[in-house]
C-alpha cells in the first residue's frame, strides 16, 4: 500500500534527464497513481522556455521512458496550460511532488485549492539530482553540451 492514492507532478520534459527520473521515481514510489503534467508548447514559451521538442514528441518520449523504467506504474498525462493543471481541480490529489527549485509551488497550489474548497495537498520535495560538478542537472546545461542526461561533465575543447 502506497502512502498516497493520487499525487501530481509536472514539468516541460524536453530532454528527459536524471533529475526527471528522480522525480518520477519518487512519485511512483509514494503513490498508487500519478498525474503528470507536461507543459504545452504555448505555456513553455510564456515561461521563457524554448523546447527542442514539440509537445507531442515530449509526450511520446515520456510515455516511452515510463513504460521502460516503471512498467507497473499507474499514471495519466495532462497537458499543462498553466502551472497546476488538474492538481487545482482534482479533489483526489493528495500530494504535489516537486524539486527543491519548485517547492514554493505547493504553497500557491494550496491557496488555489482553498479558494475552491478543496483539501490542501501535502508537498513532497525531492532533492535535486546534482551533476558530477555539484550543480544541478538541467535541460539548458544539456543543450549547452556542459553535461549529459546523467550529469556527467562533457569536455568542451575550444
Amino acid at each position: 500500500m502506497s502512502k498516497f492514492s493520487l499525487v501530481a507532478m509536472g514539468g516541460t520534459f524536453d530532454i528527459i534527464h536524471r533529475g526527471h527520473f528522480t522525480l518520477l521515481s519518487n512519485a511512483f514510489n509514494i503513490a498508487d497513481k500519478v498525474i503528470i503534467g507536461i507543459t504545452s508548447d504555448e505555456f513553455a514559451t510564456k515561461k521563457g522556455k524554448i523546447p527542442t521538442n514539440k509537445y507531442d514528441q515530449r509526450f511520446e518520449n515520456l510515455i516511452s521512458i515510463i513504460s521502460k523504467e516503471f512498467p507497473n506504474a499507474s499514471f495519466e498525462i495532462s497537458k499543462l496550460e498553466n502551472d497546476f493543471g488538474p492538481a487545482v481541480l482534482e479533489k483526489g490529489v493528495e500530494a504535489l511532488v516537486v524539486s527543491d527549485e519548485t517547492s514554493n509551488q505547493g504553497i500557491i497550489l494550496n491557496e488555489l485549492r482553498s479558494k475552491k474548497n478543496l483539501p490542501p495537498v501535502q508537498v513532497v520535495t525531492v532533492p535535486m539530482f546534482l551533476a558530477k560538478d555539484g550543480t544541478r542537472i538541467s535541460t539548458t546545461r544539456i543543450k549547452n553540451s556542459e553535461i549529459d542526461i546523467d550529469g556527467n561533465l562533457l569536455s568542451i575543447d575550444k
